[in-house]
C-alpha cells in the first residue's frame, strides 16, 4: 500500500500528462524547446518520441519535471 505524498508535486502525474501540460502551457514543442534545450523537442518532435527519450534519459526527465514544478502546473491541473 503506498502512502499519500502531499508534498510531492509530481505525485499522481504520469510523464505523458506532465509533457502534455507543458506543451499546452508553453505553446507546443517550439515553446517547450525554448524552455528546455532538448533535441527531442526541436527536431521532428512528437509526444511518443519525446516520451521514449525522456524515459531512457534520467537527466532530461529531471529537467522536464523541474520545469513542470517551476511553472506550478500541478496546481493548475488540480483546479481543472
Amino acid at each position: 500500500m503506498s502512502a499519500p505524498q502531499p508534498k510531492n508535486p509530481l505525485h499522481g502525474f504520469t510523464l505523458q500528462q506532465i509533457l502534455e501540460l507543458l506543451l499546452e502551457q508553453n505553446g507546443g514543442f517550439a515553446g517547450l524547446a525554448k524552455q528546455v534545450k532538448l533535441n527531442c523537442f526541436s527536431k521532428d518532435p512528437s509526444i511518443n518520441s519525446s516520451l521514449k527519450f525522456l524515459r531512457k534519459t534520467p537527466w532530461a526527465r529531471t529537467e522536464v519535471e523541474q520545469l513542470f514544478i517551476r511553472q506550478r502546473l500541478y496546481q493548475k491541473a488540480d483546479q481543472a
